[in-house]
């Protein structure tokens, strides 16, 4: 730690030069972000973007394949985070709601903010029920892809857990008598997830809240590489214990964000509750004929179905990772469990954002973006709201780094392989990564990052759907043991 503390205080006399760094790292990153660009954001039919087609395609087809398990398992997935069915002789390391507030708290951030706000601005009120409706079809993504972390996870003999794409998507390829293409694509996804950890698991998140911050109180102004230090020490004091501690941590900071966020979201709601059915009227209205200006029909459906996959990762792989580590011997169980996760951060939080903003009328005549657009629609009601925005934004920047921390180092390791210096090699430069993007403008790395992780859909899909008949075999067994009473509650 004496070491790291060293490392992290020489940050401020490095970033002295920031413009001119900036500038540098943007030339050396902007021919790749513009092709990476060009593949992510292709628009091959009906000028929707292809990693949303992917994305939205495949979870129609989980949702069909695995008989709508996104339906008719959702209260057995309350009984099993409840914690019914826990056995304490499970191999594993983090119980059935750890594994989900973990998983959650990578997901649930700025996307519920800020990204609402773009999707209901651009594409109107009508965007809101695409996003539920895409929320909905996220569901059976995250089971198939959960499902196949917890299968195809390997435990050493410390009882560690190492899980995720990386591991089904290899054994995806060699049933197909294709190992090579397997190691390829495994290591493609590794790659990507290590590169989308540095970005949009942690730079953007720190130098988002930085922004939120530094715009509610004036003296933190161009003071970014202290809040960084800072921040850095926060997130290293949990993560160098691992995902025990990150759990420990993530199940208290989800809850009390979830109920601090939507609390106010419900108190602006309730305050205006004679709107709530003529809201609704106009949401599922203009989702069907919006008007021109909005981009029509398809305009509005392209913005909801494209919120909402960013925001809830639904097919990206991340979640398997988290989900991996559960303390359970049914596979199956933890892929209910984590069909929870898009009904938390799109059908309930981002709904929530959504009705804030049309109930207050910022939705239309208003010059603001993003988050600024969030906290005007919060401010209009009580003034001290977009304190509480603040803190909120700041709790989802915190909880998605340690997340994506953990995520990273297993991609870390999967291609480094595992030993102390692999481990805290990652977790030094993943600090580092924290003060440089609190402090500098590095539009073009962030942009690089957030689409390596909208690009971990494109291999891992692929092995969602070789394997998604063994999954759907799987659950049929799993369900008919839950009905016959071979499986039981062990409270």
């Amino acid at each position: 730690m004496k070491k790291l503390a060293a490392i992290l205080l020489c940050i401020p006399q490095i970033l002295r030069a920031e413009s001119t760094a900036s500038e540098t790292i943007n030339s050396l990153f902007e021919p790749i972000v513009e092709v990476l660009a060009k593949v992510i954001f292709w628009e091959p039919f009906m000028g929707i973007p292809i990693v949303v087609i992917w994305l939205v395609v495949g979870a129609v087809f989980f949702t069909i394949r695995m008989n709508f398990i996104n339906i008719r398992g959702f209260k057995h997935a309350i009984q099993l985070v409840k914690g019914d069915f826990d056995n304490p002789d499970d191999q594993g390391e983090v119980s059935h709601f750890q594994a989900l507030t973990t998983a959650l708290s990578a997901t649930v951030g700025l996307g519920n903010i800020a990204g609402v706000a773009v999707a209901v601005a651009i594409g109107g009120p009508g965007a809101t029920f695409w996003m539920i409706v895409a929320g909905l079809l996220g569901m059976s993504s995250k089971f198939v892809e959960c499902t196949l972390g917890v299968k195809y996870r390997k435990i050493d003999s410390n009882g560690e857990v190492s899980g995720g794409p990386m591991y089904y998507l290899n054994t995806a390829f060699e049933q197909k008598k294709l190992p090579f293409v397997g190691k390829l694509v495994a290591g493609l996804f590794a790659i990507l997830c290590v590169g989308g950890s540095f970005g949009g698991g942690n730079m953007f998140q720190a130098n988002q809240a930085f922004s939120q911050l530094e715009g509610q109180f004036s003296i933190l102004e161009g003071n970014g590489v202290y809040f960084g230090l800072i921040l850095a020490v926060l997130v290293g004091a949990v993560i160098i214990g691992g995902i025990k501690s990150i759990a420990n941590i993530t199940e208290k900071i989800v809850p009390f964000m979830a109920v601090l966020y939507v609390g106010a979201s419900l108190f602006i709601i309730l305050m205006n509750y004679d709107q709530i059915f003529e809201v609704f009227g106009i949401i599922f209205d203009s989702a069907f004929a919006a008007d021109a200006a909005k981009g029509g029909f398809v305009g509005v459906l392209i913005q909801g179905f494209k919120r909402a996959a960013f925001s809830n990762e639904a097919g990206v792989g991340s979640a398997a990772i988290a989900h991996s580590a559960v303390k359970t011997n049914e596979p199956v169980s933890e892929g209910i469990v984590a069909l929870l996760e898009p009904f938390i951060d799109t059908v309930v939080i981002c709904t929530m954002t959504a009705l804030v903003i049309i109930i207050t009328g910022r939705h239309t005549g208003y010059d603001l973006e993003g988050a600024q657009l969030t906290s005007s629609a919060f401010e209009s009601v009580i003034s001290w709201f977009p304190m509480l925005l603040v803190v909120a934004i700041f709790l989802f920047a915190f909880s998605t780094m340690i997340s994506w921390s953990y995520y990273g180092l297993k991609a870390w390791t999967y291609l480094f392989g595992k030993s102390k210096f692999t481990e805290y090699s990652y977790k030094l430069i993943f600090l580092l990564f924290i003060v440089v993007g609190s402090s500098v403008s590095l539009g073009a790395v962030i942009d690089f990052s957030d689409m390596m992780i909208l690009a971990m859909a494109f291999p891992n899909i692929l092995g969602l759907y070789l394997m998604s008949g063994e999954v759907r075999a799987d659950l049929r067994d799993y369900m008919s043991r839950i009905k016959s009473g071979a499986i039981k509650k062990f409270k």
